[in-house]
């Protein structure tokens, strides 16, 4: 099968952008629920959602003090930052308007009926009141889309290129939120400990990882073991070794894959020298910091392999 550059970029993106709305508004939900069970005065600053998203940048462009309704209003409501969930969603849009001839027509469906709830409904989400229900159903519609092309696309070039884009974010998420999320709790060790268990669980389920966790591991929610469960477990969906796994899978009937495979056989091998029996917060921190350039590494050997193709 052939396919035009342009479209392969396209359905990639879509891909990225959708599960970037579903991981975002995830990792927005765990924080609220969090929020409300951890004494007042005892969580992390709501910073922390713009730290793990790389966003520091905007927030600066839209609020001068990151508390509460400023960082929902950049992440929930503001549909021109890229770090928000309808800007993610209406580039998955375009992005799957572009090309719907390639793509189920439900795909298309769902994808604008979500465009049209985000929009309807993301401002007045920005509250308490509204947030929980507004987030999940995001992370709802999101799922439904992917179990649609999942479900009903030919494993053809179409298939692999939104994989690649939907392993790649999700990849990318695990490691931001281990990066910050982790580097947090590590530096409050020892002045809250009562506290340190719930944090660890926020950030199992904010990448959906804390049941699978408790099934694989156990009931207690240990640093090393969430560090290890996310980045190494290999049944589990969201591990990094589990998308890096799987985008090696994607790229093998591709051709010219060479550079791409081996950008990702490097992940690979960086990550089989994670494990650890106890990681200090700067080692983690510049191990996954190098991880991270890999991925960045990865998205360029892409995207210069397949989608710049026809302007060489």
């Amino acid at each position: 099968m052939t396919m035009l550059s342009r479209v392969a970029e396209r359905v990639y993106w879509m891909g990225r952008y959708l599960e970037r709305a579903e991981c975002t508004a995830r990792l927005v939900d765990a924080y609220h629920h969090m929020v409300m069970d951890i004494p007042r005065g005892s969580q992390p600053g709501w910073d922390i959602l713009v730290r793990i998203l790389d966003a520091e940048p905007l927030a600066d462009e839209h609020f001068r003090v990151a508390n509460e309704a400023n960082v929902l209003r950049l992440l929930v409501s503001e549909d021109e930052a890229a770090c928000s969930i309808p800007f993610a969603v209406r580039s998955a849009r375009e992005n799957v308007r572009t090309t719907r001839d390639v793509l189920p027509e439900e795909v298309w469906e769902l994808v604008n009926e979500l465009h049209l709830y985000t929009r309807e409904q993301a401002e007045k989400s920005v509250g308490r009141r509204h947030r929980q229900a507004f987030l999940q159903e995001v992370v709802s519609r999101t799922q439904v889309i992917n179990g649609v092309w999942r479900n009903t696309l030919c494993r053809d070039h179409s298939y692999r290129f939104i994989k690649l884009g939907q392993l790649l974010e999700r990849a990318d998420m695990a490691t931001r939120i281990i990066d910050v999320g982790a580097a947090d709790i590590l530096g409050r060790e020892g002045t809250q400990q009562a506290l340190d268990h719930l944090l660890w669980g926020t950030l199992l389920k904010s990448l959906c990882a804390l049941g699978p966790y408790r099934r694989q591991v156990g009931p207690l929610v240990e640093p090393e073991g969430v560090v290890d469960f996310v980045f190494m477990e290999p049944s589990f969906p969201r591990s990094v070794r589990f998308c890096l796994s799987g985008i090696r899978e994607e790229l093998g009937p591709l051709k010219g894959n060479e550079e791409a495979l081996r950008v990702i056989e490097r992940a690979r091998r960086k990550l089989r020298r994670f494990f650890r029996t106890e990681w200090e917060r700067d080692e983690l921190h510049a191990f996954i910091d190098d991880l991270q350039l890999v991925l960045n590494s990865l998205d360029n050997a892409i995207s210069d392999r397949w989608f710049r193709f026809e302007h060489r």
